[in-house]
């Protein structure tokens, strides 16, 4: 039986997030969401997550930051960010820092290929 793969959504939008996480799962993915830094790293604490989707720009604490302090408590946790603002400097550090840099309005299908994209990569290496 395969793996339910668990995915963490954050973003500061609660509509977007949340009808975001309810397309997920309609897709076969268990997708939970937050909507500040504070809760997603206290959903991290009691829930193992295989990849997380940031929003770059989010008030008290950036997705970059939030990737860090993430990383610490969940070592092996992957990330996708996505930003709302494409600059082409913010999507450079961002691309350092993530697998993959998303541009909103998300487009679900390139969502779901990019998540496959991410974990099929992460079996071949296995």
């Amino acid at each position: 039986m395969m793996h339910q793969t668990n995915i963490l959504l954050v973003d500061d939008e609660t509509q977007f997030v949340s009808a975001l996480a309810e397309r997920l799962s309609m897709r076969g993915f268990s997708a939970d969401w937050a909507c500040s830094g504070q809760e997603a790293l206290d959903k991290v604490e009691n829930n193992h997550f295989d990849l997380a989707i940031l929003d770059v720009k989010m008030p008290n604490i950036s997705g970059l930051e939030l990737k860090r302090k993430l990383s610490e408590r969940a070592p092996g946790l992957r990330f996708i960010f996505f930003t709302g603002h494409g600059s082409e400097e913010a999507f450079r550090t961002c691309s350092a820092e993530a697998e993959t840099v998303l541009v909103k309005p998300l487009k679900i299908e390139e969502l779901v290929a990019t998540i496959h994209c991410i974990l099929n990569a992460d079996q071949t290496e296995a």
